[in-house]
C-alpha cells in the first residue's frame, strides 16, 4: 500500500480498510460487523452498503431486489470518496477515510 493510499487513521478504533458483510467474502469479519460501522459516501451517510473499500473509493450495494442464480443479491460497484467508522463509540469516533 503506498503512502497516498494508506487510511488517515489506524488503530483498533478505526474500521479495516476493506470490510464485506457477505459470509462467503475473503473480507467478512463477524467481530468487527457487530460492532456496527457507519460508513458515509460522496458525503452521504448510506446504510445498504454491503462492502466498501476506502484505499480504492468503492461501495458495493445492492441492485434493487434481483437475485443472481445463486439467490444472491446482485450488486453494483459505485466509485467516490468513502469514510468508515464504528457507531459504537459514539458521535466522536475517529473515522477512516482516504488520506
Amino acid at each position: 500500500m503506498s503512502e497516498e493510499t494508506k487510511p488517515q487513521a489506524a488503530g483498533p478504533d478505526v474500521p479495516p480498510d476493506r470490510l464485506a458483510i457477505d459470509p462467503a467474502s475473503e473480507h467478512f469479519d463477524a467481530d468487527l460487523l457487530q460492532r456496527g460501522i457507519g460508513i458515509r459516501f460522496k458525503g452521504a451517510i448510506r446504510t445498504n452498503v454491503e462492502e466498501y473499500s476506502i484505499s480504492e473509493g468503492w461501495v458495493r450495494v445492492q441492485a434493487g431486489r434481483t437475485m443472481d442464480r445463486r439467490g444472491k443479491p446482485l450488486t453494483i460497484k459505485l466509485s467516490g470518496p468513502v469514510e468508515a467508522w464504528y457507531e459504537d463509540l459514539g458521535d466522536d469516533a475517529p473515522v477512516a477515510r482516504k488520506a
